[in-house]
């Protein structure tokens, strides 16, 4: 029987990543970045006001008080976008909007507020030091320096600045793309009335939010059913737009496992000494597609994803944290665990506390919804009393 790091290992050296590509800067969110980003120009690109006021000569106004004001004629206006940039002379001030270009020979600029807000002859009632409420030219950021790193996860502040740097495109590592297949003749689509021995598919769009989740891209998620032909068919439909293919169901021992059926001699399908989750498969299509299979009960699906695929598939994107945060946790209920295999309870997580929740059984869907981490028991642990403390995946 295979160890679940010895399969963590297979699955990682399958899931690798694809080569950059350029993209438009509102499809980058989320990405990681493949280069670093060198600034072509400063921010602010020219000084300008940080206030709607007056800009003025600080001398003119030096002895402003609310008691004593001081009257300037108005010889200006400048709105943001002003693209003309006058010069102000001694003895005057320039109505300014923020972000509006700062008239040259000015030192600062006075808010309003502290202002009549005439646009003749303004009325100012308060001083200003050197440079007070100007943003300088570059004080953001100077050309030539290096602003975002390659490896960076692409985040809307980071899509702000490229944009405010006036970049159009950023080199990212692409999402992997995902192909999800789910398989059982017993399988319907939500909405069609249930014949005795259906049930309703929920594998696909269970695993298909995990790996958009996990920041990949689903290309498709059809089911089939037990015919192994219709399986291939569909199967090689699709495989041309993915870079992974993860299939649930059709690997166990019984009579009608289609995905055995169907791929022996292409797949490995093993034992894996864990519970959820035994029966596994990996390898590589005829067309060079990595795939993974998983176990059909969802319960053993959705672990399986998140112990082997979850951070392969991350890793293999760059993004940081490929695996759920780990810690211990002190359990607060006796347990016991089969010898020999690696035990994923679901657990809730409350402070410094775990308590197991639901049974362990596979098919116990429900329970996992509501949990917020996996509760893991290694192959060595039998039985685990209240108090002592074990591992816990968070999934929150």
């Amino acid at each position: 029987m295979r160890s679940v790091e010895e399969h963590r290992r297979v699955v990682a050296a399958l899931i690798t990543a694809r080569q950059p590509v350029t993209l438009p800067v509102a499809e980058a969110l989320g990405l990681v970045l493949a280069e670093d980003v060198v600034a072509t120009l400063s921010l602010p690109g020219f000084d300008n006001s940080a206030m709607d006021g007056y800009a003025v000569i600080g001398d003119d106004i030096a002895a402003a008080t609310d008691d004593t004001p001081v009257r300037l004629p108005v010889t200006e206006d400048i709105p943001a976008g002003r693209t003309d940039i006058p010069t102000i002379t001694a003895g005057t001030a320039h109505r300014i909007m923020t972000g509006a270009p700062l008239p040259s020979g000015a030192t600062a600029v006075v808010p309003v507020e502290s202002t009549d807000g005439a646009i003749d002859t303004v009325t100012i009632r308060a001083s200003v030091r050197p440079g007070q409420h100007v943003r300088r030219a570059g004080e953001d950021v100077s050309a030539g320096t290096t602003v975002l790193r390659a490896g960076q996860v692409v985040t809307p502040a980071a899509l702000g600045l490229a944009a405010a740097l006036g970049l159009s495109e950023l080199k990212v590592v692409p999402r992997q793309r995902v192909l999800v297949m789910s398989t059982g003749t017993e399988l319907v689509a939500p909405g069609t009335p249930l014949q005795p021995g259906q049930i309703y598919e929920s594998n696909a769009v269970m695993l298909a939010a995990a790996v958009r989740d996990a920041g990949g891209h689903v290309v498709a998620s059809p089911m089939t059913g037990d015919d192994a032909e219709v399986f291939r068919e569909t199967l090689a439909g699709h495989t041309g737009d993915a870079d992974l293919v993860v299939t649930t169901g059709g690997v166990s021992a019984g009579a009608y496992e289609v995905v055995k059926d169907a791929l022996t001699g292409t797949v490995e399908f093993v034992k894996v000494a864990m519970q959820p989750g035994m029966p596994q498969g990996a390898g590589i299509l005829e067309d060079g597609t990595p795939i993974i299979t998983l176990p059909g009960n969802p319960v053993s699906a959705l672990v399986s994803f998140e112990v082997f695929i979850r951070p392969a598939l991350r890793a293999a994107m760059g993004l940081p944290n490929p695996g759920r945060p780990r810690r211990t946790a002190v359990l607060t209920e006796d347990l016991t665990s089969p010898r020999g295999k690696r035990q994923f309870r679901r657990g809730v997580l409350d402070g410094d506390t775990v308590t197991s929740y639901g049974p362990p059984a596979s098919h116990h869907l429900r329970w996992l919804a509501s949990a917020n981490c996996l509760l893991e028991l290694d192959e060595d642990t039998v039985e685990a009393a209240a108090g002592e403390r074990v591992q816990v995946w968070d999934l929150r």
